[in-house]
């Protein structure tokens, strides 16, 4: 994405890794239930390729839920996520 460009719905950054990944997300920090559901499967249904959550948030299983349910190809889904220190290491 070129600073000049206007952000919208469809700009995409492209990593380090030569992925491209859409600029704008759904955050779903807060949402909880139903309500997480519901948001993401209204984000995804208007456009939205990106989901941002997060393991503290405990609403993973509801935005699995709503991606599975959109009938969108998985591949074309984004879900990005955030794990405290204390989470991170080799099992």
């Amino acid at each position: 994405m070129e600073p000049s460009e206007t952000l919208n719905i469809n700009s995409k950054i492209i990593l380090n890794n030569n992925v491209e990944i859409p600029v704008l997300g759904l955050g779903t920090w807060q949402a909880r239930g139903r309500s997480a559901k519901k948001a993401v499967r209204f984000a995804l249904e208007n456009g939205y390729r990106h989901i941002d959550t997060a393991y503290f948030y405990g609403n993973e299983r509801e935005v699995g839920a709503a991606i599975q349910k959109s009938n969108i190809e998985r591949e074309n889904i984004y879900v990005t996520t955030k794990v405290w220190n204390d989470q991170q290491g080799y099992d």
